[in-house]
């Protein structure tokens, strides 16, 4: 592979990004949101170690074989509009304003294994969100899901959440929190032998390439940015939890 090629998404790629549920692996959606058009092979081989060159020139090969990925200056010669993920303004409120500065971000790794409840099992939930309105929302959702849920806005309840019995089948986990940084808390919860493979979605209004980078290297299995649609978000939840 040419290191001096430039490659971007195709509108494919970009379908597979804002898709609720998605079998790319971790390498994969890393990179696919690390190309912008502008971004160089050498470059993206650069700021993805520890990973070996030729593992991103395979992957990268890999993609562009399945249409999600192409050379930036066949798709500009060809009239095709570039597609990169778009550096929305963090501090930008509102549907308005993600709609003209970005583009809702969707992403859920499916689960390595589909999984089936046995008679009388319910999901738990763990909806960490520090608007309360918004957390009874979503809680009242799992609901009608029959799923059932713990609510946490702030460090000390997470920790009385995740002390729980049972632990969790699903961390729905907002970013920006009163009194602690919800990627530190998914980094924690990595490091925690019985909670490192618990699912987390990330659900904030970041909706940046850093901050969506940021949580797929930190561990995360989806990252939804607000505002989202529920349906959306309840499919999402199901597709990291492996069930139908």
């Amino acid at each position: 592979m040419d290191p001096k090629a430039v490659y971007a998404l195709t509108a494919k790629g970009r379908s597979e990004l804002n898709a609720p549920g998605t079998s790319l692996s971790a390498i994969e959606l890393k990179l696919m949101v690390m190309l912008d058009g502008k971004a160089s092979v050498a470059q993206l081989e650069v700021q993805v170690q520890p990973l070996a060159p030729a593992a991103v020139a395979d992957t990268l090969e890999k993609l562009a074989r399945a249409g999600q990925i192409g050379l930036a200056g066949e798709m500009s010669s060809a009239g095709i509009d570039i597609v990169g993920f778009s550096l929305a303004d963090e501090s930008a409120a509102g549907l308005a304003s993600l709609k003209k500065h970005g583009y809702f971000v969707k992403i859920a790794r499916q689960a390595a294994q589909m999984r089936k409840l046995a008679k009388g099992e319910k999901i738990t939930v763990l909806v960490v969100e520090d608007d309360p309105q918004l957390a009874k929302l979503l809680a009242m959702y799992f609901r009608m899901e029959n799923m059932e849920t713990r609510l946490a806005s702030s460090r000390g309840e997470i920790a009385a959440a995740l002390n729980l019995k049972p632990l969790p089948d699903l961390v729905l986990l907002d970013v920006v929190l009163p009194d602690v940084d919800g990627f530190e808390v998914l980094s924690r919860m990595r490091q925690h032998e019985a909670m490192k493979n618990i699912p987390v979605i990330m659900c904030t209004a970041r909706a940046t390439r850093e901050a969506v980078l940021e949580g797929l290297q930190r561990g995360a299995d989806g990252y939804v940015t607000k505002p989202f649609d529920v349906d959306v978000l309840m499919k999402a939840a199901k597709t990291v939890i492996g069930l139908p």
